[in-house]
């Protein structure tokens, strides 16, 4: 009796994990049976290159007041947190001597005389800053700082003011850069065209634009793979087949990238694949990372696969060099 009983508890595990096994198998062969091959339409049209940085405003216009020669104060003509414009007289002496006069319009913030003090050549008596004229100090990364120059426009925006956009213009680069965790940065200043509202102190981003062309053709950057010096992409006819097909590109940025021969408007390319989840109501969207597996050794990922050539700016927008 205890043989049977032993017998059957044997064949319903062994029934119980046989088919366990088979639906656990064939559920996780549905979660990736949905894939999708997205396709991009060659678009013709402006591409913008643009490179990121952030930092902080501050007066484009600030300076100490000095004392140009020695005397007795006789009399303090203006007070801290006044408003002087520039060659306004500040200070007057004893002696009859030329006064001090503000080497700037602005603010005078901080004031350290009175009337009896004697004052030596070079002393400073005050300080002025203009809060009308500001500009705005941001990093760049090394890869990037050879494509900045000065006069370059670019588009500004504040923590403060997130829904507005500010004008400015590059007026300085720094000569050397700042090393922190093994990456260099280097200080390029944006003077603010009209920097109503701003205050110094604020945080901002600016993008500053180093390339520009009208009525050009782009992709997507990720539809551009690479195989050598080689670059193509898959394209789409009209009937559904897919032919591979070389090109040569020009600028880019991290959404798209320039192409100078090889598609024409309005031809279609394929982006690299993704697969989709059947076993929930959430998209498990996972990139394949290009084309791999069609042989040749090609690789997807059109500014990631070149950085070198293409360059980084480390969270910003990404310039590139034609081929």
């Amino acid at each position: 009796m205890k043989k049977w009983i032993i017998t059957i508890v044997v064949l319903v595990l062994v029934i119980g994990g046989g088919s366990w096994f088979y639906f656990s198998k064939k559920q996780n062969q549905n979660q990736v049976m949905a894939v999708s091959n997205p396709v991009a339409t060659v678009q013709k049209g402006k591409l913008q290159v643009q490179i990121s940085g952030s930092g902080s405003v501050e007066s484009a216009s600030s300076e100490d007041v000095k004392a140009s020669a020695n005397g007795v104060v006789d009399e303090v003509l203006v007070s801290a947190n006044e408003t002087v414009s520039k060659g306004q007289e500040l200070v007057t002496f004893t002696d009859g001597s030329d006064p001090i006069t503000a080497p700037i319009k602005g603010t005078v913030t901080s004031l350290s005389i009175e009337s009896g003090d004697r004052l030596n050549s070079g002393t400073v008596v005050a300080h002025i800053t203009n809060y009308k004229d500001l500009q705005t100090t941001v990093k760049i990364d090394e890869l990037d700082i050879s494509k900045i120059k000065k006069g370059q426009t670019a588009e500004v925006t504040a923590n403060a003011f997130p829904d507005t956009t500010f004008a400015g213009k590059v007026t300085d680069i720094a000569e050397e850069g700042d090393v922190s965790n093994g990456v260099s940065t280097f200080n390029v200043t944006v003077h603010l065209t009209s920097p109503k509202n701003f205050k110094v102190g604020m945080t901002t981003e600016a993008k500053i634009l180093t390339a520009s062309k009208d009525n050009v053709l782009y992709v997507p950057v990720e539809a551009v793979h690479t195989n050598g010096k080689q670059k193509f992409v898959m394209v789409k006819s009209s009937d559904g087949q897919i032919t591979s097909q070389e090109v040569k590109t020009g600028i880019n940025n991290d959404s798209y990238v320039e192409i100078t021969s090889g598609l024409q408007e309005g031809q279609q390319v394929q982006l690299p694949a993704i697969s989709k989840s059947t076993t929930n109501s959430s998209s498990n969207m996972r990139g394949f990372g290009g084309m791999g597996g069609m042989g040749g050794g090609m690789n997807g990922g059109f500014n990631r696969v070149e950085r070198g050539n293409w360059g980084n700016n480390g969270g910003g927008m990404k310039s590139g060099g034609g081929n």
